[in-house]
């Protein structure tokens, strides 16, 4: 009995933070702002136990800092952080897809071209939601299709705290036109087995990402005056 009530708690702690992930990412909880236990509780209609368990895992992926005397906040970058962590990303996307080109299996072929496909029926709705939460996917599965241990935890731990700034990027109808072209290429070069191809255009995609995220910050469009943080 008491396993199961242990398998509950953990299965309820991580549901919870799922839901704040995506209330991160999407932007519901704003960049810096104070994660207030008592509404979150009331909102997510949980106890403090699991959703302080949540934000542990949170902020172990990134999401969330920790600072003493302020509890949990949202994670808000500024210009100079932006570059920094676009910058390391470059490279650990660019090596991803390469490895991946070379390794990935038919099988994991498969899953990233159903992803895709799911991915695209989304673009279709509309529904940048869940068009996000699946194009996410297919960063991960390319990423741990490159069968490296480290760089798969090193990716992870870095590109979480640039989540709610690439959700962003796709607002723009252009821009997001743009993104979903690229993620073709990037099924394209996958398929064929083409590291030069597969690394170019994952690098070429983030930096894209990365002058939209500067742009929206100089422009205010996302947290003012974040730039002189």
């Amino acid at each position: 009995m008491a396993e199961i009530i242990e398998i509950a708690r953990l299965a309820l702690h991580d549901q919870v933070a799922a839901r704040l992930r995506t209330m991160l990412v999407e932007g519901r909880i704003q960049p810096g702002a104070k994660l207030n236990e008592r509404e979150l509780c009331e909102q997510l209609r949980v106890s403090r136990t699991p959703l302080r368990e949540a934000i542990k895992l949170l902020a172990s992926e990134g999401l969330v800092d920790l600072l003493p005397n302020r509890g949990a906040v949202a994670v808000k970058l500024s210009e100079t952080d932006v570059l920094n962590t676009f910058e390391v990303l470059a490279g650990l996307e660019g090596q991803s897809g390469e490895l991946a080109a070379q390794r990935i299996t038919d099988a994991e072929l498969s899953e990233v071209r159903a992803l895709h496909y799911e991915m695209m029926a989304s673009y279709a709705r509309d529904d940048l939601s869940n068009y996000y939460r699946i194009n996410a996917l297919i960063h991960t599965a390319i990423n741990s299709a490159a069968k490296n241990p480290v760089l798969v935890k090193t990716y992870a731990s870095i590109n979480a705290r640039v989540q709610s700034l690439r959700f962003r990027t796709n607002q723009n109808a252009e821009k997001w036109k743009r993104a979903v072209k690229e993620h073709e290429q990037m099924i394209e070069a996958l398929a064929a087995r083409d590291s030069a191809a597969l690394r170019k255009v994952l690098v070429d995609h983030l930096n894209n990402k990365r002058d939209t995220v500067i742009d929206l910050m100089r422009a205010g469009e996302i947290y003012p005056q974040s730039a002189k943080n």
